[in-house]
């Protein structure tokens, strides 16, 4: 008959009737003849395979659910301060945000709704990270921090400090407040200061390069007593370097640079101490003079070095002297003596001699050759 109108409902399907446009019941699956002579009955048909309930009258539905509703629907209904973590057939699949309300049929696709509490922790349980990492959308939903190993982490909510992280893999839920994760570095780190142009106490122009060794001890003191603890100590640095480099001549800084280094590493210790940084050693690399500096330097110390080879060289014909005095002493006291340096004298002027006639006998040659003054 024209006024009875059939519906078919599949095994993987169920059916909404509404009559004047008003919600009447849901079919299950079957063959369904509906008197309708005036048109005023429509049915819409929605699949389980997906078993979001997308349609406009969600919040109608939502409404009814205590009655018959609730054996074909589970609600999900999130507080303001819940998280709601969507499983299907006990596999995790969705995050719903704080304040969501949600229809999900039953029946071909079992669906649990589980709430997590966002008042008293932000943090992520680790297997519903990992689940939501491979889902892709665990960016979407929480902050995610690695710390490495010598290195904090500092939790900030709404920009408060909430909690310092020990080394691992971190993530917290981002739901209507604002949250930031820092990682502060515990290794001994280096901080060089090149270039700095200085006077010495005696008015001399010098450039100074400066190299220090620092780790943070207290990453909270070091985050929130300073805006940046890197910039903090560098600028100590430079005023440690100034004071040190005024307060000596130049010929103090260039003959002692260790205590040069001490007055710096005692002056930057004691500033930076407070905000939970240690300076572990400070040392200037190089004192780079001007070119008329170093041409007068020069100078001096060539002159230094000329007098000190003069002082030497007199030394050493002094002994000279005194050791041939003292020879010529023993020769007048000894004629074996002498004669023995007769025969050397002999030996030596024999050895430039090609040919050598004697007359007379060695004593002849020797009293021609060699004569000495009574």
């Amino acid at each position: 008959m024209f006024w009875i109108k059939q519906i078919v409902v599949g095994d993987g399907e169920r059916g909404l009737l509404y009559r004047n446009r008003r919600f009447e019941r849901v079919l299950a699956p079957g063959v369904y003849r509906v008197f309708d002579p005036r048109n005023r009955v429509a049915v819409t048909v929605h699949p389980l395979v997906r078993p979001e309930y997308a349609g406009s009258d969600a919040e109608v539905l939502m409404a009814r659910i205590d009655g018959p509703l609730a054996e074909h629907f589970v609600l999900a209904d999130i507080g303001t301060d819940q998280v709601g973590l969507v499983l299907k057939n006990g596999k995790l699949e969705d995050v719903l945000a704080p304040g969501t309300r949600r229809l999900y049929w039953k029946g071909l696709v079992a669906v649990e709704v589980v709430t997590v509490s966002l008042v008293d922790s932000l943090r992520v349980d680790p297997r519903v990270a990992e689940r939501l990492r491979q889902l892709g959308v665990l960016a979407k939903v929480a902050v995610t921090v690695d710390v490495p190993t010598e290195s904090a982490g500092l939790l900030f909510v709404d920009s408060t400090l909430v909690e310092t992280l020990a080394p691992g893999a971190y993530a917290f839920w981002n739901f209507r407040r604002n949250v930031s994760l820092e990682v502060i570095d515990l290794r001994v780190q280096s901080l060089e200061v090149s270039g700095q142009e200085l006077l010495t106490r005696d008015k001399v122009s010098l450039r100074v390069n400066l190299a220090a060794s620092l780790r943070v001890t207290d990453p909270v003191a070091a985050r929130t007593k300073v805006a940046k603890y890197g910039d903090y100590v560098y600028r100590e640095l430079q005023y440690g370097l100034r004071k040190a480099v005024s307060a000596k001549t130049l010929d103090e800084l260039l003959g002692d640079k260790a205590s040069l280094d001490a007055d710096i590493f005692a002056y930057a210790r004691g500033r930076v101490v407070e905000l939970g940084i240690e300076v572990l050693g400070v040392g200037v690399k190089d004192v780079i003079l001007p070119g008329e500096m170093k041409d007068i330097l020069n100078s001096v110390v060539q002159a230094e070095k000329a007098a000190q080879a003069n002082v030497i060289r007199r030394r050493e014909e002094s002994n000279a002297t005194r050791s041939l005095l003292n020879t010529a002493r023993l020769i007048e006291e000894s004629p074996v003596l002498m004669r023995l340096k007769e025969l050397e004298a002999l030996e030596k002027v024999t050895e430039k001699i090609d040919k050598l006639t004697v007359f007379g006998g060695l004593d002849g040659v020797l009293k021609q050759l060699v004569s000495l003054k009574t």
